[in-house]
């Protein structure tokens, strides 16, 4: 094994986030030559020795029980998210590594009538690795109406919403408070990575964003989980001005991979007002159809991402 692999990256970035003081022990000893909490003390914490620890931390030791695992997520004060996180990247540590090449994602036929009867509400469908793989017009013409919303055969070349968050000028300029935005989707792409750390897809995308973007390196590095739930955003929308909206992240039972993305507003404000104006002004117009099988106010592509007829 080369490095301490992310089981080991994880700790290293949890214990250093916790100093003395925070975990009811002295500031006492040697003046200290790392950042939160020494190994040991973490260790006394979780009621191990120091040895094991310290094996666990640099991937020598794969075999921690779920017992030493808790105790440790106690020590380092982990909510549910993160101590969910660290038995699944204990878990994968144990595996042989096997990669497999990745099933196409297909969006249902189900799925596209749901969106389709959200008329008139901002909605998008992503797939794991956080590929556009369907929206409504509202929805594109809200987050991305610069881009066209086909989806492409080639999944490297559909829209992607990490890369649109951190390459895309537009999409940093459409968050008032950028920086948010960016930590949830890390902290969303932190949880993905550990459930699924042999997809050779998502350790591209990682990769690509790595490479091109200094402010996603900083944030990969910090290690915080953050899953996509339900969150309230400042947009500046380059057609209808200031929005406010919640963008929710709903599960789809029969596509446990996927995630529907519903963005609303508070009823009676200037902001539902503002969508209103958004779909009014809204159309495809000059959109390349056949590149584009299309319903209603719906967008998906023909490719791999093609629609699935459901079982």
């Amino acid at each position: 094994m080369d490095g301490p692999g992310p089981l080991g990256d994880f700790l290293v970035a949890r214990r250093a986030r916790l100093q003395p003081e925070d975990v009811g022990l002295p500031d006492v000893g040697p003046r200290r030559r790392v950042q939160g909490l020494r190994r040991e003390e973490l260790a006394l914490l979780a009621g191990v020795s120091v040895s094991y620890y310290t094996r666990l931390e640099q991937g020598l030791s794969r075999g921690a029980s779920t017992e030493v695992l808790q105790a440790i997520g106690r020590a380092l004060t982990l909510d549910a998210h993160e101590q969910d996180h660290l038995e699944r990247l204990a878990e994968a540590a144990r595996r042989a590594p096997r990669v497999r090449r990745p099933r196409p994602e297909k969006v249902t036929a189900e799925t596209l009538d749901l969106m389709r009867a959200l008329d008139g509400v901002p909605a998008l469908i992503l797939g794991r690795r956080t590929d556009v793989l369907a929206w409504n017009e509202l929805g594109h013409s809200l987050l991305a109406g610069h881009v066209d919303p086909a989806s492409p055969a080639d999944p490297a070349q559909r829209p992607n919403m990490s890369r649109l968050i951190f390459l895309d000028p537009h999409s940093r300029e459409l968050y008032t408070d950028w920086e948010r935005k960016a930590r949830a989707v890390v902290g969303n792409l932190r949880i993905v990575v550990g459930r699924h750390p042999e997809d050779p897809q998502l350790a591209a995308l990682i990769g690509e964003l790595s490479m091109k973007s200094p402010e996603f390196v900083a944030l990969w590095a910090d290690h915080r989980i953050t899953p996509c739930d339900a969150a309230s955003y400042d947009l500046h929308h380059p057609v209808v001005g200031s929005v406010t909206v919640t963008q929710q992240t709903l599960a789809i039972a029969r596509s446990p991979e996927q995630n529907l993305i519903v963005v609303t507003t508070a009823a009676g404000s200037a902001s539902e007002a503002a969508l209103a104006l958004l779909r009014q002004a809204g159309g495809r117009g000059s959109l390349p159809p056949r590149h584009v099988l299309e319903g209603p106010g719906v967008s998906v592509g023909i490719g791999e991402g093609g629609v699935e007829d459901p079982a």
